[in-house]
């Protein structure tokens, strides 16, 4: 992964093995993956045929696990503190959800526009806002966690019913309007929201209605203190699981295709980046405390790869170029996250 200053060794030991070596347990999964589909030729043809009406079982099963801790974390109840600042809350919905999707949508136009496989998959990317991660990012930037949790709290909501329009209007129709009809994907509106539906709905619906009947059931305090750790690194295991099966489906493939991992990552870069200083220093201007500006920028910049990767194999295939952006954002997420925290404490020191 990366090698860490001191002074943030003491956090980032709250990650856990795990997650603080979260880059390298994915390259080894992409390996892994690799080497069984070539060590094991039958098995990508086993595992394609574990599906029902079109759809994966393996990966179905990998992706709602995937997806379903962050959203069993999630205290809604939290969500009527961001209410309580209206000029924050609009800062936060208007990151959220128009200026990064656009700006992801320019850049993948900008360096992927030769290449509409490529720059579906980095637009994907770009829709689908950051419910897991974040708190991670914004727990080491020092970033208030109670706002934090509300903002994962709200994007989460708002994901669930808008996401499905988003991708229509993203990959369907704004390309037509700035001429690229030769690259315009026709993503049909409810193959969409199925998908949506079955990857982000039912996880949805398991940790919102789980949080709701286990802490009835016990207490809250077993629910977080009990509960919650038992299934912390299950996000990250069913990813790296989905990971080793996608790439054991086209490891030949993959292992042809490193230049289109480094020209992936040029606009992935630079979206975090830019997101990340434009959130932060808006709120900075806008007078906002640095704790809460923090949950912002860090919940502005990050990203919803599970949601991505869903998606693009619901819609494109476990094969396609789409679903394999997916699979590499992550390896270009987690550093640039880390620099970006870094950064958030030197301004920080700065200020004082």
């Amino acid at each position: 992964m990366l090698l860490l200053k001191p002074r943030l060794a003491n956090r980032v030991g709250r990650l856990g093995f795990l997650d603080r070596y979260l880059t390298v347990w994915i390259f080894l999964a992409m390996a892994v993956g690799i080497a069984l589909g070539a060590w094991v030729p039958s098995l990508p043809e086993n595992i394609e045929s574990i599906a029902y009406r079109g759809v994966n079982i393996p990966i179905a099963i990998g992706l709602i696990l995937m997806m379903y801790p962050p959203l069993a974390k999630v205290d809604y109840s939290t969500l009527p503190l961001i209410f309580k600042d209206v000029k924050l809350l609009t800062l936060s919905m208007v990151l959220n959800w128009i200026i990064g999707p656009i700006l992801m949508f320019t850049l993948a136009v900008i360096f992927l526009g030769d290449r509409p496989e490529l720059m579906t998959g980095v637009i994907l990317i770009g829709l689908a806002r950051c419910i897991a991660m974040v708190l991670v990012w914004n727990d080491l930037a020092n970033g208030d966690r109670t706002y934090g949790a509300a903002l994962v709290a709200l994007n989460s909501l708002f994901q669930v019913f808008t996401f499905s329009f988003y991708a229509w209007f993203f990959l369907t129709i704004l390309p037509t309007w700035i001429g690229l009809e030769g690259v315009a994907i026709d993503v049909p509106f409810k193959l969409v929201a199925l998908n949506v539906s079955l990857y982000l709905g039912i996880p949805f619906v398991l940790g919102l209605g789980g949080r709701f009947l286990l802490i009835r059931t016990y207490s809250d305090k077993w629910y977080k203190e009990s509960f919650l750790p038992r299934i912390g690194s299950l996000t990250l295991i069913s990813l790296l699981f989905t990971i080793v099966v996608m790439f054991s489906l086209q490891g030949d493939r993959i292992l042809d295709q490193t230049s289109d991992v480094l020209l992936v990552s040029i606009p992935l870069a630079l979206y975090f980046l830019i997101m990340w200083l434009v959130s932060y220093f808006t709120g900075i201007k806008l007078g906002v405390d640095e704790p809460r500006t923090r949950a912002v920028a860090f919940t502005a910049a990050g990203n919803n790869f599970e949601l991505a990767i869903a998606v693009a194999i619901g819609v494109f295939g476990l094969h396609s170029s789409e679903a394999f952006v997916g699979v590499i954002g992550p390896l270009i997420e987690v550093p640039a996250l880390l620099i970006l925290v870094l950064l958030s404490k030197k301004l920080s020191k700065k200020k004082s």
